[in-house]
């Protein structure tokens, strides 16, 4: 755990300095999320990074809980214009909240990060609402082709890549499944065929 906070840490501000790289995919994520939530939600999001996404999507819902491991992420998130609009929190994933039950909860390209992506998923579900949203975004690193998987092991050995599980789509599903989690659709956005964005729902 210790190496993956100090990977973020040493790369948080280049990673907050990174333009994105689809713009118009981005876009129409953030679009389909909002479409999604009400003025009266609240929402957590684990794995928040630099605050991005959070600092795009919070201000229009009643509490954006984002949350995430690196206190480095955590500093540069906090030091953005609009922080005060979004409540940022050190915590690693899995973690239980006091806010909860969260009537959505956001998982942005971190589920392939975490030691157990299982138990993560157990944890998120205990503390979503009966009907409440679990919306999330996962590069399926196993469904990546041949050669961009055989470079994978180079870039963890050079420091430029943390830690993570190579998961194929139908795997990531049986995860989200097994918590509890009904998947009501699934998609991607622009050119990221490996990165599945799932809707998913607690029943009640």
């Amino acid at each position: 755990m210790t190496d993956k906070i100090d990977f973020w840490n040493r790369v948080a501000g280049r990673y907050a300095a990174r333009p994105v790289r689809d713009t118009a995919a981005y876009e129409a994520m953030l679009a389909e999320i909002a479409a999604r939530l009400h003025p009266g939600d609240r929402v957590l999001e684990i794995g928040a990074g630099t605050g991005s996404t959070a600092l795009r999507l919070g201000p229009s819902v009643a509490l954006w809980l984002a949350t995430d491991l690196s206190p480095e992420m955590h500093r540069i998130a906090c030091a953005k214009p609009g922080s005060d609009r979004v409540q940022f929190r050190l915590a690693a994933a899995e973690t239980c909240h006091a806010e909860a039950p969260f009537d959505a909860i956001c998982a942005f390209h971190i589920l392939h990060l975490v030691p157990d992506a299982g138990a993560t998923l157990q944890a998120l579900f205990a503390q979503l609402k009966p009907g409440g949203l679990f919306l999330s975004k996962t590069w399926c690193l196993a469904d990546l082709p041949f050669w961009m998987k055989a470079i994978l092991p180079l870039l963890r050995l050079r420091g430029w890549m943390p830690p993570a599980r190579a998961l194929k789509a139908p795997e990531l599903r049986a995860l989200i499944t097994a918590a509890g989690f009904a998947i009501e659709g699934e998609m991607t956005f622009g050119k990221g065929r490996h990165s599945r964005y799932i809707v998913a729902r607690k029943p009640g």
